[in-house]
């Protein structure tokens, strides 16, 4: 079984070292050819605008006066961006699959820890809290958590202050997501009722939840789109409050996040990130209310917090890095195959991205443009990571078989780029959401297809569902029995409830008997 993608030191200082985009090397080629070359353009911040073409390194590295990255002539780590290859005729193919897709579920204890504390500060201490943690993490200070409420008339500003063509993506992406929920409210979310033959009603009630916290990661990148896909599948499932807390370090607010806000229906937002601010929302304080359940992504401080205060309030599910598994056959593009791989990698270096094709060719040529391609990326150095340590092309038997691993793998997204992807969807089972056919990018459901980008990942497709109405709405159980459902229903229930040895519960169905 080959495994290519390496990490390699050299003597010299440690180096970007990217592949020939006419090849893919061997780990031996790339210890006997140390080429060794830097991406000015990405490396960093005070080096934007120069060149980006690579240029050779210098050893007189130091450290760049402007911030923590080492300039691009400066890196110490040597990266051979080489791509995993496997075959799944290989008598050892499904332990390295295994391995490849195993997920990290070991919690850290020094953030359990701490993120204990925090809840239990927050817990006892409310808003004086709050205002400590939001100084000490993201350097705001505050007299109140009320001054860090953000208001309706700031979220509507900052939609009316976005160019034109982002306000119309935002609205259009917001439309469209809003149109596919109402759908799923009136498919599989509403309230029914049916009545036996002996007259006895029966059925489920369905509730909006009361009041629902949306927490959306905050700092130097803007997540509009998880403030959209989390909170109008509230508003359609008919959620009377929805708060979001959003950190801001430095006290930066985002507006495109602060739109998205406003275009969902937020209805109060503050300007509190971390384990402090699911804390206030699980348990309240004076200032922000206690909700019935905690949606949306964030850290691992933030997962941990959710942990811990589940139980106390619901929560939507524990995420974990990217991942998409792409079923290809000689009708795909491999350009868009490859890019649609880095579209997931770009997210985290733990992100996984994975082809499964019985084409050779097309295995061949997804590499090539791969190799090509990611110098050009703008988060090269994360995808790189990504792929070298849970990235595969994988040749397949037949597209069956595809199916098989897929089902095996239940990725978070999966994408059938093939010919004919009809038969292959009726054989596909665990995934969060499936994109059929060449134009079905998986990026086009991040943002403004419709459906949830909020889906299941580390192989819970399992068992778990996308987020949706039905995650803001509890279902209650109706029974209304008549005189004569009693008489035998009261007769079987009495003699379950002696077998199981509670003659109390056998007693209350018999009094109905003599009724």
């Amino acid at each position: 079984m080959k495994v290519a993608t390496k990490y390699v030191k050299t003597a010299r200082p440690r180096w970007w070292v990217w592949p020939r985009p006419s090849s893919i090397w061997s780990a031996a080629e790339t210890r006997s050819k140390p080429t060794i070359w830097s991406q000015s353009k990405i490396s960093c911040r005070s080096a934007r605008g120069s060149s980006s073409i690579p240029q050779r390194s210098s050893s007189s590295a130091k450290p760049c006066s402007r911030c923590s990255i080492r300039s691009p002539r400066r890196r110490k780590e040597a990266l051979v961006a080489e791509f995993r290859r496997l075959d799944s005729s290989a008598p050892d193919f499904a332990a390295t699959l295994a391995r490849l897709t195993a997920s990290n579920t070991a919690q850290d204890e020094a953030i359990d820890t701490s993120v204990a504390n925090i809840v239990a500060d927050v817990r006892m201490r409310g808003d004086a809290a709050v205002l400590e943690y939001t100084a000490l993490f993201d350097r705001v200070k505050a007299s109140s958590v009320a001054t860090l409420e953000i208001l309706a008339p700031e979220l509507a500003a900052a939609f009316d202050s976005l160019d034109r063509d982002t306000r119309d993506a935002l609205v259009a992406a917001s439309g469209r997501i809003r149109e596919f929920h109402e759908h799923q409210r009136g498919k599989s979310a509403s309230s029914w009722e049916m009545l036996d033959a002996d007259g006895t009603r029966m059925g489920q009630q369905v509730n909006p939840l009361e009041r629902v916290g949306l927490y959306v990661p905050g700092g130097k990148a803007a997540y509009p789109s998880s403030v959209l896909m989390n909170a109008i599948p509230g508003k359609v499932a008919g959620v009377a409050e929805i708060i979001m807390v959003v950190p801001t370090p430095g006290g930066a607010r985002n507006p495109l996040v602060l739109a998205a806000a406003h275009l969902a229906g937020v209805t109060r937002a503050f300007a509190i990130g971390g384990a402090q601010a699911v804390a206030a929302l699980a348990y309240g304080t004076a200032t922000i209310p206690a909700v019935d359940k905690i949606v949306g992504p964030g850290n691992a401080y933030v997962a941990a917090a959710k942990r811990r205060v589940f139980g106390a309030v619901g929560i939507d599910m524990i995420a974990g890095p990217s991942e998409i598994l792409i079923i290809a056959d000689a009708s795909a593009n491999p350009e868009w195959v490859a890019m649609d791989l880095f579209a997931q990698a770009e997210h985290d270096e733990m992100a996984q991205a994975i082809l499964l094709t019985p084409d050779a060719a097309l295995l061949d040529a997804v590499a090539e443009s791969m190799a090509r391609e990611l110098p050009t990326m703008p988060r090269k150095h994360i995808i790189a990571a990504s792929i070298a340590k849970r990235g595969a092309l994988v040749r397949v038997r037949d597209l069956v078989e595809a199916c098989h691993i897929a089902n095996t793998v239940s990725p978070e997204h999966l994408e059938l780029a093939v010919a004919d992807p009809e038969p292959l969807f009726g054989r596909i089972k665990n995934a969060g959401a499936i994109f059929i056919g060449h134009y079905s990018s998986e990026a086009l459901g991040d943002y403004c297809a419709g459906p949830n980008h909020v889906l299941p990942t580390a192989k819970s497709a399992r068992f778990s569902s996308a987020l949706g109405v039905y995650d803001f709405q509890k279902r209650t159980s109706v029974i209304e029995v008549s005189r004569k459902g009693a008489r035998t229903l009261g007769r079987i229930a009495a003699i379950l409830a002696r077998g199981e040895g509670l003659p109390a519960h056998a007693a209350s169905a018999e009094h109905r008997l003599r009724g």
